[in-house]
This record gives structure tokens, sequence and C-alpha cells, in this order.
């Protein structure tokens, strides 16, 4: 890693607490991080722009449960493509990307080209999408499933 590299993403002690605070709760105010850091609201304001600058902090999300929205079965679908003179891998990937059901889409290396995470209402829905919005892409030459059976954990990086 080149010299600028490593000096741009130096944090410090406080730098390290603001992104542990926002992993706990990315709603929690400006005002509460700088009390519990002890620092100023604008020293927390202008260190949150720098986290930003710095695309350490990359956004603020909203968690959904899926299953709550009625989404039963998540699936990751390793994808392999046959690239045709007039399409390339940013083709397919943008027609993957118009599945709203696929949440996740990873370039990998292997076997497949891509990995998908998708999550679907049942069984019967997942072999819908594979067959009639996945396998009828072109390009797409073999798909292989794997169903989760449970989340085990998701988390974040560690801030060290």
């Amino acid at each position: 890693m080149s010299e600028k590299m490593k000096t741009n993403l130096q944090i410090d002690r406080i730098d390290k607490n603001i992104l542990k605070l926002l992993l706990d709760n990315a709603r929690i105010s400006f005002l509460n991080i700088a009390r519990s850091c002890n620092v100023s609201g604008a020293a927390i304001h202008q260190r949150i722009q720098k986290l930003k600058e710095k695309k350490i902090i990359n956004g603020y999300h909203c968690s959904l449960n899926p299953k709550s929205l009625g989404y039963y079965t998540c699936a990751f679908i390793g994808l392999q493509i046959n690239l045709t003179s007039t399409s390339s891998h940013e083709d397919i990937f943008n027609r993957i990307k118009e599945i709203p059901e696929i949440v996740e889409c990873h370039h990998i290396t292997g076997k497949y080209s891509l990995l998908i995470k998708i999550y679907s209402k049942n069984n019967e829905h997942l072999k819908q999408l594979i067959i009639d919005k996945i396998q009828s892409i072109y390009e797409i030459t073999n798909t292989e499933t794997f169903l989760s059976l449970e989340e085990g954990f998701t988390r974040h990086l560690p801030i060290d």
C-alpha cells in the first residue's frame, strides 16, 4: 500500500469511537456523539465529513427483515457466463441488477463469474426467478443454487 493511501486511512481514537457509535445506531445525533467523545458538535461534524471524504463512511442504512416482508427463502446463486461479441460483463451485470429480489451481486474468481444473493417468497417463487428471469439472460450458461437454511450472523468489520 502506498504511503498516500496509508495516510488517507489513518483514523484516531475519536474517529474510531465515532464509527462505533454510528454502527450501534446510525441515527444517533451529532450532539450525543459529541457528548460521548467529549468534544464539540462542530468537531464531530467535521470529523464525520472527513470520514465520508475518505470513503470510510459509505452511507447510512436501514435494515429490513426479509421474513417480515414475506420473503422466506434466501439463496446464493453462482452464475457461469459465456460472453458474446455483443455483450460485456457490465451488460449482464446491469440486467441482473434490474431483478429486485437480487440484493447482492459479486464478481468472483473460480468456476463462476458472478455470485448473487437473492430473496424469494418461497421455493416456487425462487424457481420462477431462476428460470424466467436469471436463466433467460442468454449469456448465462449455468447456475448453481445454494439455499441458506438460516443466517448465522452478519457483522461489520472490527474498528481497531
